[in-house]
């Protein structure tokens, strides 16, 4: 039932809408991994705005292995881009914090420090900055509060992975890019692996309420619950008067 070419046409409209009420002239800073969902994302706008209103920022932490496909991106949309290598700022936090950091904040620390930076690039580039996160990604808490979760604007928080993948056909992405397999570029794992079900199981189960494993389902509902409030604005106190 889902309309790619619909949603895909949508969504451009919807980007210069936003950049129209929030930022005319602005340009739109986009954190390029080498996956499909910055990928696509900065396709989109490319789409939207033109190619030269696209700012993509690539950011290892140190080697990155798949910097290549980062690379590709910005050289099929023809896009300019920087590299900004974090691995000093996450180093230098690290050894000055004066206690050993958990597992999960180290985890956590460079999509931290990578949002910091796309916000310093833009800032200074008469940007916006691009949310990347996809419908099946925050469903189960896949993203890091305030780090890829963030963003001034995000077209695809309201897709699956499924979904997305047919929108990046439509835009003549390489399939290398739209097709690689999901790694979260933080422990060295895919996502699924991490997870424990495909995104295919998850897609089905948001979009359609099917899953045959009730292990899986009972994690999916676990985890959504306990990551809903990455999805809410900020609670605030508000006193009576």
């Amino acid at each position: 039932m889902f309309n790619a070419e619909k949603v895909k046409n949508e969504c451009v409209e919807w980007i210069r809408n936003f950049f129209e009420e929030n930022g005319k002239d602005c340009n739109a800073v986009v954190g390029i991994s080498g996956g499909k969902d910055s990928s696509i994302v900065a396709a989109l706008c490319a789409e939207a705005l033109g190619k030269e209103r696209v700012i993509g920022v690539l950011m290892p932490c140190g080697e990155q292995h798949d910097i290549d496909m980062a690379k590709l991106l910005v050289n099929t949309l023809g896009i300019k881009h920087y590299v900004v290598n974090i691995k000093d700022a996450v180093d230098g936090i690290i050894n000055n914090i004066p206690f050993e950091l958990q597992k999960q904040s180290l985890i956590n620390l460079p999509p931290r420090i990578r949002m910091s930076t796309l916000y310093a690039v833009s800032q200074s580039n008469n940007g916006r900055v691009a949310n990347t996160c996809n419908l099946s990604e925050d469903w189960v808490g896949y993203s890091t509060r305030y780090g890829d979760a963030a963003g001034d604007f995000s077209p695809c928080s309201n897709l699956t992975v499924q979904e997305m993948k047919q929108i990046g056909r439509l835009l003549g992405l390489p399939d290398v890019l739209v097709d690689k397999v999901p790694i979260d570029g933080l422990c060295g794992k895919t996502d699924e692996d991490n997870l424990g079900f495909t995104y295919a199981e998850l897609d089905r189960y948001i979009r359609e309420g099917v899953i045959e494993d009730e292990s899986k389902k009972a994690k999916i509902d676990r985890m959504h619950k306990m990551n809903e409030f990455k999805l809410k604005l900020m609670p605030a106190f508000k006193p009576e008067f």
